[in-house]
């Protein structure tokens, strides 16, 4: 028996309307329906073949409807921030820049200035046989400044880059960088927001320079308390010696 496609699209829906063959016989008790595919009797929701003298165990899924058509692309709605979006891109002239992200930038360094003001060349009283002067600088005006500033700032940076995310989203940036990171380190959030700033909105690389710079100078106040320590404990053990 030779085996046909079974009925798949809106050509065949004339079969939809076709008597079960079974059911139409001549008088003498012949079938007079020829060969083909036809609804089976048995589950209206497949096809199943009819070999033109009984059914047959080959069935197939019906489609008795053909797939709707696609919307033509010129009724599609259109808009050029919505395409924008789908390419990973802000809208044209988007501003990168926020209030936020410098606050997040430059904030940090001002508890870093407090120990400035600690006197780290004379930490050591060469006088003090007991050596517990070498612990007053804990509790030194500059040094509290900088501990308890630090915190302070700390959660600032958070919420700081938490708004700062939020107007990104609000200018309708696609995915920006996420304020969680900030948890990490203001500078993790703020290199990590200015690269994926710049690449929704081609530009608002600037802040990373800055962050840098920021990191080199807290680097150089690190070098000099470390400098101003070294040469302290040096003139207080020649002192001594002396």
């Amino acid at each position: 028996m030779p085996f046909q496609r079974p009925p798949g699209g809106p050509c065949d829906r004339a079969q939809l309307g076709r008597e079960h063959p079974s059911t139409r016989r001549y008088a003498h008790g012949v079938s007079s329906t020829a060969p083909g595919w036809y609804v089976d009797p048995e589950d209206a929701s497949r096809w199943r073949w009819w070999d033109g003298a009984a059914w047959t165990e080959n069935r197939a899924e019906r489609y008795a409807t053909a797939p709707p058509a696609a919307q033509p692309y010129a009724a599609q709605p259109y808009s050029s921030q919505t395409y924008a979006s789908t390419l990973g891109r802000a809208p044209e002239g988007t501003d990168p820049f926020t209030t936020w992200i410098w606050l997040i930038v430059f904030v940090p360094m001002l508890p870093i200035l407090g120990l400035l003001t600690v006197d780290w060349a004379g930490i050591i009283d060469p006088n003090d046989r007991t050596g517990l002067s070498a612990m007053r600088w804990i509790f030194s005006p500059g040094y509290l400044l900088a501990a308890v500033g630090g915190w302070v700032v700390y959660g600032l940076s958070v919420f700081f880059s938490y708004r700062d995310w939020q107007e990104l989203t609000d200018r309708q940036v696609p995915r920006p960088f996420h304020w969680a990171w900030a948890f990490l380190s203001s500078a993790v959030y703020a290199i990590g927001r200015s690269v994926v700033a710049r690449r929704r909105t081609g530009r608002g690389i600037s802040p990373t320079w800055w962050q840098l710079a920021m990191l080199a100078l807290m680097l150089g106040v690190v070098v000099y308390i470390t400098v101003a320590m070294v040469m302290g404990i040096m003139a207080s053990v020649a002192i001594l010696t002396a």
